[in-house]
């Protein structure tokens, strides 16, 4: 059965001013096996596993973020689990996100063809609290494998059209462009969280099975990227 979650509390800041510690919630989704556990891994952990159990409901792992003097972030990634028959809990598990990532793997083309349902599924389900829809990153996954084509123009164009905020080609295994899309999503997270009221999770009132591994991300350099499409 999937792992039964308690309520997230949660602190309405309308009104506030924008504090220097800020708490997100980002919603790990698509089709099973698609990568989703080991590009998680890979950001809060740094390491790469070729084998994971298939995840059952959802898991999540938080990553502590230095963004700048005036900024530390708290990212919850909740890693919801992709095969079909967990679908009637997504509702519950996308509580409070206030962005989502969406994954498919380049070898297996019904995983994008999956894409829009995922999309479909958050948009019913979730919104900011101006009711706009959050926002959504594609990650076009496992693309050191051999022999997989890489339509950029195609994806370029899919993501205008279907309203995704960009796409990365990416490696868990090879750690390519892991880092480069999170700060992208995370950049337009404090876009969108300083124009928009939003509702955000606290750590401490999340119910798990275990305690969520905390990764503290020092001040570091990032390569500046702009994404595959909708810049």
């Amino acid at each position: 059965m999937p792992v039964q979650l308690q309520s997230i509390n949660e602190e309405d800041n309308q009104g506030e001013e924008f504090d220097s510690q800020q708490n997100y919630k980002v919603i790990v989704i698509g089709d099973y096996a698609v990568g989703k556990t080991s590009i998680i891994r890979r950001y809060t952990e740094g390491f790469f596993t070729p084998s994971y159990k298939l995840t059952i409901g959802v898991d999540f792992a938080v990553k502590k973020i230095h963004w700048d003097k005036e900024l530390d972030i708290s990212l919850q990634l909740w890693d919801v689990a992709g095969h079909e028959r967990f679908g009637t809990m997504t509702s519950v598990y996308y509580k409070y996100a206030i962005a989502a990532i969406v994954v498919f793997d380049l070898s297996r083309d019904s995983t994008f063809d999956a894409v829009t349902k995922w999309r479909d599924d958050v948009n019913n389900k979730v919104s900011l609290a101006n009711d706009d829809s959050i926002p959504m990153l594609l990650l076009a996954n496992k693309c050191d494998v051999p022999g997989v084509v890489i339509d950029e123009e195609m994806l370029d164009e899919f993501c205008k059209t279907e309203g995704f905020i960009g796409w990365f080609k990416t490696s868990a295994a090879t750690d390519t462009n892991i880092d480069n899309a999170m700060r992208f999503l995370v950049d337009k997270i404090i876009q969108v969280a300083k124009t928009t009221n939003v509702r955000r999770p606290r750590d401490e009132n999340v119910f798990k099975l275990d305690s969520p591994k905390m990764v503290q991300d020092e001040p570091r350099q990032f390569t500046e990227k702009r994404p595959n499409c909708c810049g």
